[in-house]
């Protein structure tokens, strides 16, 4: 009896090691890189904005594509380039998807710009960035980013 219930107790802590093993495999899959872009949005109460960048992840490079739209209070243009880092992600294609966020901002002539945005994939980006242009805005936006 005494033997059965020893072996019992192996069985579920070695159960239990698995299960938190395979729970640590995927965080451990997760990986970052870096992606910069340059954005050029415009608008007047609808705002839209397009761009490209580099992906860089595993030593290697990915183009990406920008879009995206945002509604709210908007006024101008400007043309601003993001650097930072994505992390969560174990492929390129996890960087692909919506991010959305609420802003309020102003540039006139030069200024800075530091954002953090994740995709419906838990990809996150930190970017820090630098402007250029005319622009005030109050408003929700969303930016799609697409790996080619």
């Amino acid at each position: 009896m005494q033997r059965s219930y020893g072996i019992r107790a192996l069985l579920i802590a070695l159960t239990a090691a698995l299960l938190g093993l395979s729970g640590l495999s995927s965080a451990a899959r997760a990986d970052s890189g870096t992606i910069s872009f340059r954005v050029l949005k415009a608008g007047w109460v609808i705002g839209a904005s397009g761009g490209s960048g580099t992906l860089n992840f595993r030593g290697h490079s990915y183009p990406i594509s920008i879009g995206g739209l945002s509604a709210g209070f908007v006024f101008g243009g400007s043309e601003t380039y993001f650097h930072g880092t994505v992390s969560h992600i174990s492929s390129p294609g996890d960087v692909t998807g919506i991010y959305g966020a609420a802003g309020a901002g102003a540039a006139v002539g030069r200024g800075a710009q530091a954002i953090v945005l994740t995709n419906e994939k838990g990809a996150v980006l930190s970017l820090t960035g630098r402007q250029v242009g005319l622009q005030i805005n109050a408003d929700l936006s969303g930016l799609s980013i697409s790996v080619r």
